[in-house]
């Protein structure tokens, strides 16, 4: 097995609150050097089950932008086990400045071919995993994100007997691997709550063939859409991490974080609450977000 269940348990952060409430934040993103956060989990089984049947040439390739997450992470997986990895990148025009973003810099280092395509057929990536499983019939094909039934199984070891007693659950929504595996797997009398960072109409529907339970809801948290990073974003990050020394990315975690702290402060949570947050990691993403901000005349994420 290429991805190991880690031998000491992932720390739960206390965030100290001037509030009746108590906040935690579960450090997935400590989970593993090079494949962050929710992403070990979502390809763990996606990936040890297929590098278990042996294939003589195995290939894994999966979709993504241009600072993924789980890119990076596959790229990661490639390198460690020895296997070849195509990485199906939104936007042609990447393909010609490609070695100045870091992410896919990072993924090409760790021997991952990248394919550019347009915007238009990467919109139809249904169509195009099923071309390129018929013409790589043995290659493991992984769906952007992650996100399959097999990852929200994977997603199931992000719970134990450590989270069970919080009333509250959070975590970024970005494709619904995570949110589905936590509520499928959560104890019955917590609360899901997702933190929204995409405008995808679709990701309800997702959601719920993911998972048979009732016991979550989403709430919308992109700060003005998916990969958009405002002035109060980069604030709210500097000073969480300035306080609390843990770092947070601004796509995901940073912004579930932020928008946890306003819900607090608008008294969305009864007293005396017990939250935790999954870090899910992506760090990875913040020199990207950097050398963005940089041409702006930005103030930096630290």
């Amino acid at each position: 097995m290429i991805l190991q269940i880690p031998a000491e348990p992932i720390p739960i952060d206390e965030i100290k609150m001037d509030k009746n409430i108590s906040l935690f934040l579960k450090r997935e993103d400590l989970v593993h050097p090079l494949i962050s956060g929710n992403k070990y989990w979502k390809l763990f089984h996606n990936v040890n089950t297929y590098l278990q049947k042996r294939i003589e040439n195995p290939l894994i390739i999966t979709f993504g932008g241009a600072y993924s997450n789980h890119i990076s992470a596959v790229s990661a997986i490639g390198k460690l086990a020895g296997v070849r990895t195509v990485g199906i990148i939104r936007g042609e025009e990447l393909s010609k400045k490609w070695r100045d973003n870091p992410t896919l810099l990072f993924a090409f280092r760790n021997g991952m071919n990248l394919k550019f395509v347009s915007r238009e057929e990467y919109r139809n990536k249904e169509k195009l995993s099923e071309f390129l499983q018929h013409e790589f019939p043995d290659a493991l094909i992984i769906p952007e994100g992650g996100t399959n039934e097999d990852a929200v199984r994977g997603v199931k070891m992000m719970l134990n007997h450590e989270t069970k007693d919080f009333d509250y659950l959070c975590t970024a929504v970005g494709t619904g691997g995570t949110i589905a595996g936590i509520s499928n797997f959560c104890e019955d009398n917590q609360q899901v709550i997702g933190f929204k960072v995409v405008g995808d109409s679709s990701l309800e529907d997702t959601i719920a063939q993911l998972t048979l339970k009732k016991n979550y809801h989403l709430i919308d948290s992109d700060f003005g859409g998916y990969g958009k990073i405002t002035d109060e974003n980069i604030r709210f990050i500097n000073d969480f991490k300035e306080k609390y020394q843990i770092p947070l990315e601004p796509i995901y975690t940073g912004k579930m974080m932020q928008k946890v702290f306003e819900l607090i402060e608008d008294g969305y949570f009864p007293e005396n609450s017990r939250i935790l947050c999954f870090h899910t990691g992506g760090l990875q993403g913040i020199e990207g977000a950097n050398l963005l901000l940089e041409k702006q005349n930005r103030k930096l994420i630290i």
